[in-house]
């Protein structure tokens, strides 16, 4: 059963000029899938993770996430469910400057008004396994972009939700810290069962991930699977980026992954 169904969901931005977003998409996501979603700039890659985060409604088809319609859900309703099932992940990392690294990860926890001793628990078990014992008392400002994208990942992952959405996860990191980021991801893919949805416009980052699902004007376009080499899969994804739209990517095509 999947965790995840997009039946034919369209999106309209009313205005002087009427724009559609999204027009009858349909896919699905597995439990413990981590997904790619692809496709030039004003393909609805944005608007199609902000329907997932019940941030906004579709205008027609339905969302359904283990069985519940969130469209359905009063704003009380979805405040709870997004705090419960959903985990975050920005290109901006969009940690609290005023809070230490270890009151920004136990934060959801705070909202959900758990008890201490589950926040010290899940806190020392994450801070542990993604390596964040060393600064867990410094604050966002003295620490490097990938230390505060790790701690965004142990934020997103305290409460554990039933789904994880990065936008953009390494959009802001040089090179070494977006494969270490990466390969967290995939680690906690691997070793939680967590399903991962990811908005990404890099190619390198796509191919971590299980498949990769094209948009175009805010229509399937196509689909990919990882195969057992990743340098094939990446290449396989610059194929398809080179028929979405074009020659900004066709002189990716001679990259080796590092």
């Amino acid at each position: 059963m999947p965790i995840l169904q997009i039946e034919d969901v369209t999106k309209v931005y009313e205005g002087k000029v009427t724009h559609r977003a999204l027009n009858q998409l349909t896919f699905e996501v597995e439990k413990g899938e981590f997904l790619a979603v692809m496709g030039p700039s004003g393909s609805g890659k944005s608007t199609l993770l902000n329907l997932i985060s019940t941030i906004d409604r579709p205008t027609s088809g339905e969302i359904i996430f283990n069985d519940i319609k969130p469209q359905n859900l009063n704003s009380t309703e979805l405040a709870f469910f997004r705090r419960r099932e959903l985990g975050f992940v920005f290109q901006d990392f969009n940690l609290l400057p005023m809070l230490t690294v270890e009151e920004n990860i136990v934060l959801p926890l705070t909202l959900d008004n758990q008890t201490v001793e589950v926040m010290e628990q899940r806190l020392a078990s994450l801070a542990k396994k993604l390596d964040l014992t060393h600064f867990l008392q410094k604050r966002p400002n003295e620490i490097s972009g990938g230390q505060a994208q790790r701690v965004a990942i142990a934020r997103a992952l305290i409460h554990e939700p039933s789904m994880i959405l990065a936008d953009e996860p390494t959009g802001n990191l040089d090179s070494n810290s977006s494969r270490e980021v990466l390969e967290l991801l995939s680690k906690i893919n691997r070793e939680r069962q967590a399903t991962i949805i990811m908005v990404t416009h890099d190619p390198i980052a796509a191919s971590f991930c299980d498949r990769v699902l094209f948009i175009k004007d805010g229509e399937f376009f196509n689909e990919i699977h990882r195969d057992d080499r990743r340098q094939t899969f990446f290449q396989r994804i610059l194929n398809v980026l080179s028929l979405l739209g074009g020659g900004q990517v066709g002189d990716l095509s001679s990259i080796r992954l590092p």
